[in-house]
Parts: structure tokens; C-alpha cells; sequence
């Protein structure tokens, strides 16, 4: 064989699995209702100020 040549005969018979019947990923499977909530002693300016801080140190 050369290059780029290939075995006819393996693209002949090429098999696609068709069954609905296998495995799916079930999207809702994990799905939670509810509230998350938490305490901090910083201001909302402070917070903001991090997060100016974290977004800087991406831009090295």
C-alpha cells in the first residue's frame, strides 16, 4: 500500500449501532430544588474589590 491508500474492504462493512434502546444520559437525574446561602463579614465593596484583584491577575 501507499501513502493514503486504504483497505477497501474495511470501509465496505461498517456497522452503525442504531438501538434506541441503549444508554442515555438522563439530564434531570440530578436535579435539586432548594436555596444556598452564606455569612460574610466582608462589605460589598471588599468583595468587589477581590474580584477586580482575581480578573487582573488573569490578564499575566
Amino acid at each position: 500500500m501507499g501513502f493514503g491508500s486504504y483497505d477497501e474492504s474495511e470501509q465496505e462493512n461498517q456497522n452503525v449501532d442504531t438501538d434506541d434502546d441503549g444508554e442515555g444520559v438522563a439530564v434531570h437525574e440530578n436535579d435539586h430544588e432548594g436555596t444556598v446561602t452564606f455569612e460574610t463579614d466582608a462589605s460589598t465593596d471588599d468583595l468587589i474589590d477581590q474580584l477586580g484583584e482575581m480578573k487582573d491577575g488573569d490578564d499575566e
